[in-house]
């Protein structure tokens, strides 16, 4: 019987050693380092990539010779998921769904499937739940059951024999976390197990050109469970996020190997599933009659579509040696610097102060065209001065208080006029060549002039 290998690697990074350490060299996280349980030979072998036309490249080809059609796509039937796939499910490719628990992954998962089973063959295996809860689920849900498949399964080879006996398009699996591979020694759920499960459905899914969807659960830190190299294996990685306090779920894709990774999708949980929401703006702009102090909205861009979201800002006395500094849905460092950027340029200490800033809604801001909306937002709270509810902001700011222009200015412009914003201060190098209609545009250089415009 030959021995059986074993490597160890990183769960935070995906590093690769030949025996167990503490520290891993190369992101610096301590007791990351797991030991992996490789398969035999035989299921090690490399697979034959699917070309979208049925054939299998197994030799060499000219790059000037490769054929460039565009590969077929199979829509989700929901648009706010088709935006963050790219267009669509493409055949042959992993697609890995992430979330919380309770997050709505399932739901959505069956959602997708039932409607799809309309006009494709699809598989859904279940390995945490029993065929009467999903079965339960879809009738709750008034779904087409019909034409879906339901299999209950942990055994990878027995799914892939069970797919195989079907002329699938669509196989579903939920969740990888509990799928086993009897060549690993290891108990479901290990660091081993999910990632030769994953490549053993992977492979199929290459050879056959069927779509291959996961379901995985993620841990405390919000990360994907399991190895980061389970992030290289599969071709589309996507995070479904929300709190359980919220009816709203988005979802953004984290890599995309056939669209982009910055489009998100928003999608409202109701009695009857996932709803998706056309216009997102309108639902992050539920405001208040009154509006107070710190609040304030900003025009984000999120992969081809500006983004409406309100901001609010609170700085209140700190009975602490260090003042507080706290940031929901921004990056806490970046707080730390604007606030040094106030002090400097804008004359305006907050030192003393705790700050806490939050987008509300959920949506986590991840570019810098929120720069100055928060600054403004700030200074707003601390002086507890209201500002007008039809003022709309976006811009970077810069360490020595200069206001940089963003992209797609023009189409943020267009989108906060569409919604009923009567004033917008934006960068100078934003500012419209022509008027627009029914906005009037403050354009700013510095941190100085923006301050004074409001």
């Amino acid at each position: 019987m030959a021995k059986q290998k074993s490597a160890f690697v990183c769960t935070d990074c995906g590093g690769s050693y030949t025996k167990w350490q503490g520290q891993c060299t190369e992101c610096g996280t301590w007791n990351t380092v797991k030991e992996i349980r490789l398969g035999a030979s035989e299921n090690n072998k490399r697979y034959q990539s699917y070309d979208g036309g049925g054939a299998k490249q197994n030799s060499i080809v000219p790059l000037s010779e490769v054929v460039l059609d565009e590969l077929p796509r199979i829509s989700s039937g929901m648009n706010e998921f088709d935006r963050v796939l790219g267009g669509g499910f493409v055949p042959g490719s992993a697609v890995l769904i992430g979330g919380h628990p309770g997050a709505g992954k399932s739901t959505l998962l069956l959602q997708i499937l039932c409607q799809l089973a309309l006009t494709y063959p699809a598989l859904y295996v279940t390995g945490e739940e029993s065929l009467q809860q999903v079965a339960m689920r879809a009738k709750r849900l008034s779904l087409p059951s019909k034409n879906l498949g339901l299999l209950s399964a942990i055994d990878v080879e027995e799914v892939v024999r069970a797919a195989q006996t079907q002329d699938l398009k669509l196989l579903a699996v939920d969740s990888i976390q509990v799928m086993h591979h009897k060549d690993v020694s290891s108990a479901p759920g290990s660091v081993s197990q999910v990632r030769e499960s994953a490549a053993y459905l992977t492979r199929y899914a290459k050879q056959s050109g069927v779509v291959l969807i996961l379901v995985g659960h993620v841990t405390k830190d919000g990360a994907l469970a399991g190895p980061k190299v389970l992030e290289h294996i599969i071709d589309c990685s996507i995070m479904l996020e929300g709190g359980h306090d919220s009816r709203f779920r988005t979802l953004r894709a984290h890599k995309n190997r056939f669209g982009a990774v910055n489009e998100l999708g928003v999608f409202g949980m109701t009695e009857k599933g996932l709803k998706e929401v056309a216009n997102p703006s309108a639902i992050f702009l539920q405001r208040g009659e009154l509006v107070s102090s710190g609040s304030l909205v900003m025009v984000v861009w999120e992969g081809t579509r500006p983004l409406l979201v309100e901001i609010q800002a609170l700085v209140d006395s700190s009975s602490l040696g260090n003042p507080r500094r706290v940031a929901v849905g921004l990056d806490q460092n970046r707080l730390s610097m604007l606030l040094a950027v106030l002090h400097r340029h804008g004359g305006v200490l907050v030192g003393d102060q705790d700050v806490f800033v939050n987008v509300v809604g959920g949506v986590k801001v991840v570019e810098t065209s929120a720069d100055l909306a928060l600054l403004l937002a700030l200074v707003s709270s601390f002086r507890d001065q209201p500002l007008p509810r039809d003022l709309v902001v976006f811009g970077e700011v810069g360490l020595s208080g200069e206001i940089r222009p963003l992209p797609s200015g023009q189409e943020r412009l267009r989108e906060a006029a569409k919604h009923g914003f009567k004033r917008a201060i934006v960068p100078f190098g934003n500012a419209p060549r022509t008027a627009l209609p029914d906005i009037e545009v403050v354009a700013v250089k510095t941190l100085s002039e923006a301050l004074e415009a409001i």
